[in-house]
């Protein structure tokens, strides 16, 4: 309880009933739970640890990654916009593991090989 000059207000918010811990220890499993094992990560893992050290290999994963997502567009109609296709390359599982590989290549070419990758961008 919180008393003020004129009135006593109440914080139920932060009151947690007696009950709170034990109700939480009683939850049962639902019989379809999601597995804990994460299939991808054997994969995200070995590409997170892939190092770039050839310039081929450099120029290929940069070509081949693109920088930006190539099926988000704009729809338009008679000069104005009538919808949008939002980026799907972030429902990719590897999204984040290809991107840190683009980066690693790009930047392989830059400091290991003194290369302009003003094209890649």
């Amino acid at each position: 309880m919180l008393r003020t000059t004129n009135l006593s207000i109440i914080l139920t918010a932060f009151i947690q009933p007696e009950n709170l811990g034990q109700t939480a220890k009683v939850a049962k499993k639902h019989p379809f739970a999601q597995s804990q094992y994460d299939f991808l990560q054997p994969l995200r893992q070995w590409l997170d640890n892939l190092e770039v050290q050839n310039r081929k290999l450099a120029h290929f994963i940069a070509k081949l990654i693109p920088a930006q997502c190539p099926f988000e567009r704009d729809i338009i109609l008679f000069g104005r916009i009538v919808a949008h296709i939002p980026p799907m390359c972030k429902l990719n599982p590897l999204y984040d593991q290809f991107v840190g590989l683009r980066f690693r290549a790009l930047c392989y070419l830059v400091d290991q090989c003194g290369e302009d990758i003003q094209s890649y961008c």
